[in-house]
């Protein structure tokens, strides 16, 4: 059996999935338990907040699946892992409070801009890491684009701007270990 992938070694392996699918978990039930044991804790979610936390949760593991299934390269699947971590939190922080502003400032639709440059990106990178590389270095860019943009438009307070500045942290680390993976690629394709 040629096209079987060898489980434990190099692509479609995967010794994170239990600890992955477990924070997830944990990370789900926490304001459960905050609402039933600490109700004076403030944490007051409907169902449906229920609902969108765990399918985003889903997508974002799943999507690191996806990830650590495209690559065996440790410097790949971290550099994947990571531009997903910065989406979910994108996602998650705009939902929650707003990353500029409140939830409902529209001057947060940017930030779905900087998203669409992600996903946009790996499409036209093929998933490759070189392509992947160039992808978080302008998703970075968007990022703080948006904040740029955010405060053309009018005043917000000076720690909004540097949380939402320092977002574009985890998607330079990203490009950085794309970077890596791609030249450990080309490594590993000129002693073949």
């Amino acid at each position: 059996m040629t096209g079987m992938v060898t489980m434990g070694h190099g692509r479609g392996s995967n010794h994170l999935r239990p600890l992955l699918w477990g924070a997830a978990a944990c990370l789900l039930l926490l304001p459960a338990m905050a609402m039933q044991f600490f109700p004076a804790s403030g944490v007051n979610w409907s169902t449906f907040d229920f609902i969108v936390m765990g399918a985003m949760l889903a997508i974002a593991c799943g999507l690191y699946e996806f990830g650590a299934w495209l690559s065996g390269s440790t410097a790949y699947r971290v550099g994947f892992g990571l531009a997903v971590v910065a989406a979910f939190l994108t996602v998650w922080v705009n939902l929650a409070v707003g990353m500029l502003g409140n939830e409902h400032d529209i001057v947060n639709l940017m930030f779905a801009g900087v998203l669409f440059v992600a996903a946009a990106g790996a499409l036209l990178a093929a998933l490759k890491p070189g392509g992947m590389a160039w992808t978080m270095l302008a998703t970075a860019a968007a990022q703080l684009l948006a904040v740029g943009v955010g405060l053309a438009m009018r005043e917000f307070e000076p720690r909004e701007l540097v949380l939402g500045a320092m977002f574009a942290l985890p998607w330079l680390a990203s490009a950085a270990l794309f970077r890596r993976a791609a030249r450990q690629q080309a490594s590993d394709g000129a002693k073949a």
